[in-house]
């Protein structure tokens, strides 16, 4: 049997990479059909994807030798110096607008244990954040921490959005909620990206959003699914938030606490999320927390992409920037 074209277009890409992945996957507007875009459009994206891999330094060894071009200056500098660049910020490094196999490719590299933080801590939120919305998994291997990883950060988006939500709901509110999350806080999102990114991500997508949460919400006591009316109702009560922000991850967490003790009093952890919970602003106190999160993480991968944006760094990530400015554009006028 044959494989469809869009399995072997992926095939033929990944190929092309030291084959050494312990989780891969392709994202964005490239692989999963976007409001106001064409497909012809789509088809012309460039397409996105995060390579996880167990040891970095041998995989950029290896990479290296395969696909040298890929770097920016720091190829001379050699793994070890990459990886070290890799570790700042939101801990991937990026090789962007890369010709491969037909297509334009931006693939992002980052350590499994890096990544596994990120799903369960939200430590940054920069590729858990990702993962909260449908990506095409190219490559998997049998990692069960990675596993409990990846369900783990779907039921953090679901809670974070409950906290976020009033108390009834549609389910495509719930779905561009938790669409959004890794937006809050992000520049970009006010300089170069479209602003009606996240329901356009949502509406042609419906479906994978569907396939990618309906069991998480059907095994959830906190929400009532009302089928007739097309509505979700959660326990807005203090006590039903209150559980909600103790299963909320670490460092979400910690940014809540930080905003809500003064300095010098160091309360304890438990007793500041209750104070949250009989808030009648929590809901926005657990989205500065994460737009907190974002923010940082944003900020500093960004400022590393004139070091990891290939051959001509500068060029290249000018002509980035421009595409995206584009992009933005292009919905304003949508608007109008």
């Amino acid at each position: 049997m044959s494989l469809p074209s869009s399995a072997v277009k992926f095939h033929r890409i990944l190929s092309q990479f030291p084959s050494e992945l312990s989780f891969a996957f392709a994202y964005g507007s490239g692989v999963f059909q976007q409001a106001g875009a064409s497909a012809g459009e789509s088809e012309n994206n460039m397409l996105d994807f995060v390579f996880a891999v167990d040891d970095s330094v041998s995989w950029h060894k290896r990479n290296l030798s395969k696909n040298r071009g890929h770097y920016s200056f720091l190829k001379y500098f050699g793994a070890k110096r990459i990886n070290n660049v890799q570790n700042y910020g939101a801990g991937i490094y990026y090789n962007t607008l890369v010709p491969c196999s037909g297509r334009v490719i931006k693939y992002g590299v980052i350590s499994t244990d890096a990544l596994i933080e990120d799903l369960l801590c939200w430590k940054t939120l920069y590729v858990a954040g990702r993962l909260h919305k449908p990506v095409k998994i190219l490559a998997q291997n049998e990692n069960g921490k990675l596993q409990a990883a990846l369900s783990s950060n779907l039921k953090s988006a679901i809670t974070a959005a409950f906290l976020i939500l009033p108390e009834s709901f549609s389910e495509e509110d719930l779905y561009v909620q938790i669409a959004g999350l890794s937006y809050a806080g992000d520049f970009r999102m006010m300089i170069g990206e479209d602003k009606a990114k996240v329901m356009n991500i949502v509406k042609p997508n419906m479906l994978h959003f569907e396939k990618l949460y309906s069991n998480i919400l059907q095994d959830c006591p906190q929400v009532v699914y009302k089928h007739q009316l097309g509505i979700l109702e959660i326990d807005k009560s203090p006590e039903g938030q209150f559980a909600q922000l103790m299963a909320l991850p670490r460092t979400l967490q910690q940014h809540i606490t930080s905003l809500m003790d003064p300095p010098g009093k160091n309360r304890d952890v438990e007793e500041i999320l209750l104070q949250v919970a009989h808030d009648p602003d929590c809901g926005l106190i657990v989205h500065q927390g994460i737009s907190g999160i974002v923010r940082s993480s944003s900020l500093l991968q960004s400022a590393k992409t004139t070091l990891t944006a290939g051959e001509s760094g500068f060029k290249k990530s000018m002509v980035y920037s421009m595409k995206k400015m584009y992009k933005m554009s292009k919905g304003l006028l949508r608007k109008s």
